[in-house]
């Protein structure tokens, strides 16, 4: 019974009030499930490993912030989207969650361009990759061709979409010069590119390519951490490799 309490002590009323609704609100009506505890941070420490011999460790010290890993980002296909990560000591790295283009570079003809990645074809690390078209290093992807023609076109008076092609497709190209009218070039411009032209030498495998308007190449950069997706065109040997790879993978 309170009311002796509420006689003796004008201001104990309140007090009791106040203590009531807090006791009220702290037990629910109805039991709430229990918050779900936190996943398990990613850690890069080895003391959780088996000794060599198979034994395993006393744990002497517990996880350090500067062990600390992050989930992976499996950049994919898609409108550029970059998020910036605080480091350890105030690095930044940058996370490329969605890329579509990026600076690729022709070696042979020392010409890079900026470029849509069209696809991923190839992932030594996994098919999952392919799959899903994640961006990793050294994944092999499709790229669009057209700012190279444009640049090869303008260096050397050379159209690789029609070289090459024979037979009745040259009357077809025959009617596209007729509608498309050729811009004028001066007579000394004319000799400088038959110049150029007669001194290239270019990979038959890699001029094939231009025919569909996509090339293979590798991406050297880390989407992931620098949050951009840059590499280089296949060529000689090592595109004759992944040519291979592919299609072996077809025949499966």
């Amino acid at each position: 019974n309170l009311s002796p309490s509420l006689s003796l002590y004008p201001f104990g009323s309140r007090r009791i009030q106040c203590t009531c609704q807090v006791a009220s609100a702290a037990v629910p009506s109805e039991r709430q499930p229990s918050p779900a505890f936190a996943a398990m941070g990613i850690s890069r420490d080895s003391r959780h490993k088996h000794r060599a011999t198979g034994g395993r460790r006393n744990l002497h010290q517990k996880k350090r912030k500067f062990e600390m890993g992050r989930p992976a980002v499996l950049c994919k296909i898609g409108a550029k989207r970059v998020r910036a990560v605080r480091c350890r000591g105030g690095n930044m790295k940058y996370r490329g969650l969605r890329i579509d283009a990026g600076n690729f570079a022709w070696g042979s003809e020392n010409c890079t361009k900026k470029v849509r990645i069209l696809d991923v074809v190839y992932n030594s690390t996994s098919n999952e990759f392919v799959r899903t078209k994640t961006l990793t290093k050294n994944s092999i992807v499709q790229i669009d061709a057209q700012p190279y023609l444009h640049w090869y076109m303008k260096k050397f008076g050379v159209d690789l979409r029609k070289k090459g092609k024979k037979g009745a497709k040259d009357a077809k190209d025959g009617k596209e010069a007729k509608e498309e009218p050729e811009e004028k070039k001066s007579r000394h411009v004319i000799f400088k590119l038959k110049a150029r032209e007669a001194k290239q030498k270019m990979d038959p495998a890699v001029e094939e390519q231009f025919q569909s308007g996509r090339l293979l190449a590798s991406i050297a950069s880390r989407p992931g951490q620098s949050g951009r997706c840059d590499g280089y065109v296949l060529e000689g040997e090592e595109l004759t490799f992944y040519k291979r790879k592919l299609e072996k993978k077809k025949k499966q």
